[in-house]
């Protein structure tokens, strides 16, 4: 007789285990497809920018003096001499940089500020001086500046700097160029750029190899030479105004008037009449 109570609690201990079994079945829900992911930023757009930055690091650091070849939109290509002391004093020589194309210029910075120079050419043989600019790490004012120079040490500290508002992708190598190239555009809304655009160069050590940008195309001619200890300047320091950019204008000669003698001598008496 007490056998009976026993299987009643067995079966409805069963009944309930069963009745919770099947409610757990029907509860999960059946897993579907994986979501998609937020597509992630393209791995060599972070990984060009990265390497720009690294290799304008190197290139503050890098000391050398190397001939480039300077092709301007235009124009006959032509030799300039950057040279990167070893104190950190740089210059550049720009051959018909100045006075629309009549005059070569050089651009150093020393320790005692930003110069603008004058250096002779065989055809234009000035005596060579210098002009105080501006300070050390200025900018040329745009009046004065021959732009050549900025591709060498201007833009580093932008390539370096990775909150400036600048795009920066994987480029094609330029002709003569060596090491990696990069095509670097600004993504500002501000009309002034904060560098030159266009696609830069750069060897495993940080030597600009070849830059293209809206003023023309900078190209190494050769193998780099040792760095001086410091440059200088190609001729003293003297007061004035720098050079500028447009051509100066023309000299006229001093019109001569009718009848009168160069020589300063006066008109000629005339001849008396023969008897």
């Amino acid at each position: 007789m007490r056998s009976r109570p026993v299987s009643r609690v067995l079966s409805a201990l069963a009944a309930v285990l069963l009745t919770a079994g099947v409610t757990a079945c029907g509860d999960a829900a059946p897993a579907g497809p994986p979501t998609p992911s937020s597509p992630a930023p393209a791995p060599e757009v972070a990984d060009a920018r990265i390497e720009l930055a690294a290799r304008a690091a190197r290139a503050q650091d890098h000391r050398f003096a190397a001939l480039y070849t300077f092709a301007a939109p235009g124009e006959s290509p032509r030799s300039i001499m950057a040279t990167v002391a070893a104190d950190g004093t740089w210059r550049v020589d720009i051959p018909h940089g100045m006075l629309g194309g009549t005059a070569d210029v050089a651009i150093a910075e020393t320790a005692a500020g930003l110069f603008q120079c004058a250096i002779p050419s065989a055809t234009n043989p000035v005596v060579p001086s210098c002009v105080r600019v501006t300070d050390r790490g200025k900018r040329m004012p745009k009046k004065y500046d021959p732009k050549v120079q900025r591709v060498f040490r201007q833009w580093l500290p932008v390539f370096t700097d990775r909150q400036a508002a600048l795009s920066v992708t994987a480029a094609q190598p330029l002709p003569g160029s060596s090491g990696n190239c990069y095509a670097v555009d600004t993504i500002s809304a501000s009309l002034s750029a904060p560098v030159d655009v266009g696609i830069y160069c750069y060897s495993d050590e940080g030597l600009l190899t070849a830059a293209k940008v809206t003023f023309g195309t900078v190209t190494i001619a050769g193998t780099p030479a040792a760095p001086p200890p410091t440059v200088d300047l190609p001729g003293p320091v003297v007061g004035g105004d720098p050079m500028g950019l447009a051509s100066p204008p023309p000299t006229t000669p001093p019109v001569t008037p009718p009848g009168a003698n160069p020589s300063g001598g006066g008109a000629a008496p005339a001849a008396s009449p023969s008897a």
